[in-house]
């Protein structure tokens, strides 16, 4: 399961797998634009035994967010790997979810919290069949995670930056919130057999720098990497037999590695009896309270 898997690093991805023969289900608010991506995935695989599925999913509602989930599991009895990639960067300042939340916060987070916990008993029985270790939820951050986060790494008293903020900051609380996610998951439910990994797929070229400005996208395109260079970032999250057990909640960089988090990213992991600052915790609670009325 990917989401936002008709474009971007998304849509390399689900080429990859699907030229490897896998069941690949794209996930998004677009149906237009998902059977052209799989039109053209199945183009470069001819050959391939694999299976091409569209979810309709807005990670901009959390109403259409439980339907996606009951039509999938109407669909299929399994699910070994969700990858939460989509996202939204730097949308026009005010830009807002259905349900009031800042978009960037609403969309690359809450909604795919909600997608994660109620996709999660699938999940939890596909483990007890398959391989250890290879169940995965990969959650997607961000280099800019560890360069704008506001302090404290996730701004509980105004989370939504109504007293204001950059953009740029309120995209880098929303990654490093899917960091502290990943980590929260694997230490809840670690004898689930689910491993739980966020990953900062690399600096890409992709349509998140759709609303950035004119000279902003020049310097991108001399800078950044090509899309499928995340696809390989995303693909070692999700598959690399290297990432055992007691590498759950650990942290994945370009193009396949995995690393330390940033100091105060990674105090925010750990609990207060840990030495931690607890934030994970709190966020993920908040999350669990925001999300309830749609579960």
């Amino acid at each position: 399961m990917i989401t936002g898997g008709y474009s971007g690093v998304g849509l390399e991805l689900a080429n990859l797998l699907y030229g490897k023969n896998a069941v690949v289900y794209i996930a998004g608010r677009s149906k237009a634009k998902a059977e052209v991506a799989m039109k053209r995935i199945r183009d470069s695989s001819p050959t391939s035994n694999g299976r091409l599925e569209y979810l309709f999913l807005d990670l901009n509602d959390l109403n259409t967010i439980k339907p996606a989930v009951d039509e999938f599991r109407s669909q299929e009895k399994r699910l070994d790997i969700l990858w939460n990639n989509a996202g939204v960067m730097v949308p026009p300042q005010g830009s807002k979810t259905a349900q009031g939340y800042e978009m960037q916060l609403g969309a690359n987070c809450i909604a795919h919290f909600l997608f994660t916990k109620l996709l999660y008993p699938v999940l939890v029985q596909t483990a007890t069949s398959s391989p250890p270790n290879s169940v995965r939820v990969c959650w997607t951050g961000s280099l800019v995670a560890e360069l704008a986060t506001p302090q404290g790494v996730i701004n509980f008293d105004d989370i939504n930056f109504e007293k204001g903020g950059s953009q740029r900051q309120k995209y880098g609380q929303s990654k490093a919130a899917n960091i502290l996610l990943a980590s929260e998951f694997s230490k809840r439910d670690s004898s689930s057999g689910v491993l739980n990994l966020s990953l900062n797929p690399g600096n890409l070229k992709s349509g998140l720098q759709r609303h950035t400005g004119f000279m902003a996208g020049i310097l991108q395109k001399i800078l950044l990497f090509p899309a499928i260079f995340g696809a390989y970032t995303e693909l070692f999250a999700g598959l690399s037999p290297s990432i055992t057990g007691d590498l759950n909640g650990s942290y994945i960089i370009p193009w396949g590695r995995e690393a330390k988090l940033q100091s105060d990213i990674e105090e925010a992991t750990r609990s207060q009896n840990e030495g931690g600052t607890g934030v994970a915790k709190r966020f993920y609670d908040w999350c669990e309270t925001e999300v309830a009325a749609y579960t």
